[in-house]
């Protein structure tokens, strides 16, 4: 195959180098094109663009594959932690035992957030959406921690990395504390880091929360399916705005405020709520179907189909044998869980859904085990957002140290109004 290629516009013909990645992908590398030609491209919701490079995550959504680092998702979801896959993601290796073990002391040591800032969760009402919550707590470590904007000292990001991670569980459950009313309860050195989320979210000063194994095991699972997928939304606004070398805790801020879209993290929520609005309905799962088929019907599935995915979903296929273990160990007797597994029993099999490849994604199953672990539906995206965090570390990281890296600045094409002058007000219409 050619290693280069060429565009013709108008007199100038220009030859692109074509970039191959390490799996194969193929880039044309349009760098000169508007310094030789003066035209850009345009490509809208950047379906056909590449932004980057990077060594992190490798999807082909032909296929059904997601690697971190190389290593198959489903190699991690069987045999790693969220602590284990976040450093492999970040530092691009499986840690040794002694340097797991110093990474999960770190992220104990760094776990509680400064006192002051448990001041801040007074001044939000109690209606506040968690989201607006992490989001504005996350850039307000930049104030405690005025350090982290030296981004070129490797020691300071070391520590910045692991206060980040640390902190975020304990910001999202006191966010949830805060939200029904119920004091702070603080992490607990002893516990790992996804049981300290579990007991900082359920547990109340009056009585300890029984630790369920396979709760532990579920969450765990849970965050490392979500912990990177590539150029995301999110993941290219934690670039973008960490491309101005802006420090880590405001970069990954962005990106949760990207994150809270429900185009995007907002999705397993949606899932909830449509499960919601047929069993308050009263109507039959069939009938709900027939309106999905129904072109004239303004219903849709949630928590079917991916953008990315064209023929399944390599996260789904692993959440679902969770969400079936879950469901029976704790027994629990949902309605609404029965319609969603209705409706995956109909997509499954059902030829209309078959052929448009309306599979069960995985917020389709994640927010079954949410809901099956007590934690509710507004936490959903914080949840995504814990999950994600070290997928955003490390794209934030690569990028600050790529010797290549420019700040980003998309062109556009302009539609407005050409050359126009100054009106004064006694002679507008």
């Amino acid at each position: 195959m050619a290693d280069r290629a060429t565009i013709q516009f108008n007199d100038v013909t220009l030859e692109l180098p074509v970039i191959v990645g390490s799996e194969q992908e193929r880039g044309l590398d349009i760098a000169a094109l508007r310094a030789k030609t003066g035209a850009v491209t345009i490509d809208q919701g950047f379906g056909n663009t590449a932004s980057t490079t990077s060594a992190i995550t490798f999807l082909d959504g032909e296929k059904g594959i997601l690697r971190y680092r190389g290593i198959p998702i489903e190699e991690l979801a069987e045999k790693s932690t969220f602590v284990e896959t976040s450093y492999l993601l970040i530092y691009g290796k499986l840690p040794s035992k002694t340097e797991l073990a110093d990474f999960s002391r770190l992220l104990t040591r760094h776990s509680m957030i400064h006192e002051d800032m448990k001041r801040f969760f007074e001044g939000f009402p109690g209606t506040a959406h968690p989201m607006a919550v992490l989001s504005s707590m996350v850039a307000a470590l930049s104030s405690f921690y005025p350090e982290a904007i030296d981004i070129k000292n490797r020691e300071v990001i070391d520590i910045t990395i692991a206060r980040l991670l640390a902190k975020v569980r304990t910001i999202a459950a006191f966010a949830f504390k805060k939200s029904i009313g119920q004091p702070f309860i603080y992490p607990r050195n002893e516990l790992s880091y996804c049981a300290n989320f579990l007991n900082m979210m359920f547990a109340v000063p009056a009585e300890q929360y029984p630790m369920d194994d396979d709760a532990v095991k579920a969450l765990n699972l849970l965050l490392i399916l979500h912990a990177d997928h590539e150029q995301n939304c999110s993941t290219s606004t934690v670039r973008l705005v960490g491309s101005a070398q802006t420090n880590l805790f405001a970069s990954i801020s962005a990106g949760v405020c990207a994150l809270w879209g429900p185009l995007h993290g907002g999705a397993n929520q949606e899932v909830m709520e449509m499960l919601d609005q047929i069993h308050e309905s009263g109507e039959s799962v069939d009938k709900w179907i027939a309106r999905a088929k129904d072109k004239n019907s303004n219903f849709r599935l949630m928590g079917f189909g991916h953008r990315v995915y064209k023929n399944f979903d390599p996260r789904a296929q692993i959440i679902k044998r969770s969400a079936d273990t879950i469901l029976k160990r704790f027994g629990i007797n949902d309605p609404k869980l029965d319609i969603a597994k209705r409706l995956e029993e109909v997509a499954l099999k059902d030829q209309y859904f078959i052929e448009r490849k309306l599979y069960p994604n995985v917020d389709f199953y994640s927010g079954i085990i949410y809901r099956a672990l007590g934690i509710p539906t507004n936490m959903f995206t914080v949840m995504f957002a814990l999950g994600r965090l070290p997928g955003w570390i490390a794209h934030w990281k690569e990028q600050i140290e790529s010797p290549t890296a420019r700040i980003g600045r998309p062109r556009q094409i302009y539609t407005g109004p050409t050359l126009n002058h100054y009106v004064g007000m006694e002679q507008r219409a």
